[in-house]
This record gives structure tokens, C-alpha cells and sequence, in this order.
């Protein structure tokens, strides 16, 4: 038996167009569901997303959801998706994605310790670091 780590994102109900824009940067097979599948009707609220799931090809999955009627939505700074490893193509590809339709908060450069490292704020307001490791 395994266990995982996995992100899991809320919005404020752009959940679905962000998991179809995490699903065209990153590949994978798409799983959603919405609140008016599990008997949900209320207007507004049934065709939002209760649940998102992405599994990657290359082993991780980020999960998404709509945040549920009642609860309030509190985006924030409190944490940040990490993107690192040594495959460049694939990162910088990943990065090109991600920050083209954000912001970008640190360019993705060569740092002092010796990787190549940028941070940046996607189209949805999620934080992403992107470290690409320098033999």
C-alpha cells in the first residue's frame, strides 16, 4: 500500500475551467463532477464543480473543487504548488503554461544556488515555484 500528497484547490466557481486549464498544461486523464450530479439543485449551484480530479502522466494529481454552498471562499497565500526536478523541458514547458496568462512574480533564472528557479501566480490566482535542478 501507497500514499499520496495531493493538492486539492478550491475556487469560487471557476473550478472547472481551471481544471481544463491544469488538464491542457499538464496532460492526463479528467475526472469531474458537479454538485447537481450528487442531487444538488439549487440555481446557481448544481452545475458548479463538487469534485476535480487530474491524474497526471507523470505520477501526481491535483484535485479541485468549487467551494460548497455555506462555506465561505477564502483565497490566499497560504500555500504554494512546487514544480521541481531535472527534466528542463518538461518544467519550462509547464512554466510557459502556467505564467503565460498570470503573473509573474520571480522570472525563472538561474539562482545563487545554482538551479533555475521562478515563481509565478496563474490565470486562477494558485501560486506555483517551478525549480529545475542543474546537474
Amino acid at each position: 500500500m501507497s500514499v499520496t500528497l495531493n493538492p486539492y484547490i478550491s475556487f469560487d466557481g471557476d473550478g472547472r475551467a481551471a481544471l481544463e486549464f491544469y488538464h491542457s498544461v499538464f496532460g492526463g486523464e479528467l475526472r469531474a463532477s458537479t454538485f447537481g450530479e450528487y442531487g444538488v439543485t439549487e440555481e446557481g449551484v448544481a452545475g458548479k464543480l463538487m469534485h476535480g480530479q487530474l491524474t497526471t502522466p507523470d505520477g501526481f494529481t491535483l484535485m479541485v473543487a468549487d467551494t460548497p454552498p455555506g462555506m465561505p471562499y477564502e483565497p490566499g497565500t497560504a500555500i504554494t504548488v512546487s514544480l521541481s526536478g531535472d527534466e528542463e523541458d518538461k518544467l519550462r514547458g509547464w512554466w510557459d503554461a502556467l505564467s503565460a496568462s498570470g503573473t509573474v512574480t520571480m522570472p525563472l533564472e538561474k539562482q545563487m544556488w545554482g538551479d533555475v528557479y521562478g515563481a509565478c501566480k496563474d490565470r486562477f490566482g494558485v501560486d506555483w515555484m517551478v525549480n529545475i535542478a542543474q546537474g
